[in-house]
């Protein structure tokens, strides 16, 4: 099994508006990390979205390699959750576990913030590439294994757009994707094959500095400057500032990773900037990836009314275009 680079690339799905007919099969949409599950020789590596291996943080995971319906050399695509108390995802207290590689936090953490994986696709089984096989095919293997572990689970697709839409909006999901149901798959692409549709809109963003708080947050991070870049190795601009919905655990959480990064000057043209938020600005080296929800765009160009929803880890900056 290589230990350098994930197997496959993720297919990733454009935004879009829910197509219909019987040409199409709706998923739902899982708010959690996105992985890629590389099994062989009784051992399970997961990769992220940016081809890092966060195996180490999930040892709870690494069970699929014991699934008696799984036939090896496999490779699964599927998506890291947990659970709130109302049974639906929270990116949230994910954010949890994101950071933590050391065993003996990993210990509690698995009590306290136990994760699971939502399998929605196979890409290879027994040793078979099945990124040429259709959608369908692909997806009735898929459902046909007994993969025979708590911490993995198949969820149901289903034939009517309508019907995915409500049961997502009922169980507090972030929408539905719609899947072309002939449609093979292409790795590390974003294809129009599949569709995510979202109720509410999300977006990443650059991390490019923070202004200090006032009142409670005197001395923390009042707000914090998001970029995004124009165009592939094109100029990072400024789409945006958010302060709303960072709590104090993450503020704490920011403020340490955050520390690292500050450099001396903006890392965007930083003109349209009153000079006194200028001056009292900490500029950062735009490596940090976080996520927002937002209501739309202004007609300057910045998000509007954008709420915080957390960091990213497994997405490169580079790749994070207005």
């Amino acid at each position: 099994m290589s230990a350098t680079a994930p197997p496959v690339l993720p297919m990733m799905a454009a935004l879009g508006k829910m197509p219909s007919g019987p040409g199409w099969s709706y998923e739902m949409k899982w708010d959690g990390i996105r992985v890629i599950a590389e099994v062989d020789d009784g051992v399970c590596r997961l990769w992220s979205r940016n081809s890092r291996d966060v195996s180490g943080g999930y040892p709870e995971l690494i069970g699929l390699a014991k699934a008696p319906g799984l036939e090896l050399p496999a490779v699964l695509d599927g998506e890291i959750v947990t659970l709130d108390e109302n049974g639906a995802p929270s990116f949230g207290l994910l954010q949890r576990r994101m950071h933590v590689r050391d065993p003996r936090q990993l210990t509690q953490l698995i009590k306290q913030v136990p994760v699971s994986v939502r399998v929605f696709d196979i890409l290879r089984f027994a040793g078979k590439s099945l990124l040429e096989a259709t959608y369908d095919d692909r997806r009735a293997l898929l459902e046909s294994l007994d993969i025979g572990d708590p911490f993995w689970e198949v969820p149901q697709s289903y034939a009517d757009a309508d019907e995915a839409l409500d049961l997502s909006a009922a169980q507090g999901l972030e929408g539905v994707v719609a899947k072309r149901r002939k449609s093979r798959y292409l790795p590390g692409k974003r294809s129009s094959d599949w569709v995510k549709v979202k109720p509410v809109l999300t977006r990443d963003v650059i991390l490019c500095g923070w202004h200090p708080g006032e009142g409670n947050r005197s001395g923390k991070i009042g707000s914090l400057y998001c970029g995004a870049y124009a165009e592939p190795g094109g100029d990072l601009v400024l789409i945006g500032k958010v302060g709303s919905g960072l709590d104090f655990t993450m503020l704490e959480v920011l403020g340490a990773e955050l520390a690292a990064l500050e450099i001396d000057r903006p890392p965007f043209d930083a003109s349209s900037i009153p000079n006194t938020d200028r001056r009292a600005a900490h500029w950062l080296d735009p490596l940090l990836v976080a996520e927002v929800t937002y209501s739309g765009w202004a007609a300057d160009g910045r998000l509007r009314h954008p709420v915080w929803r957390g960091l990213r880890l497994d997405i490169n900056p580079e790749t994070v275009l207005r």
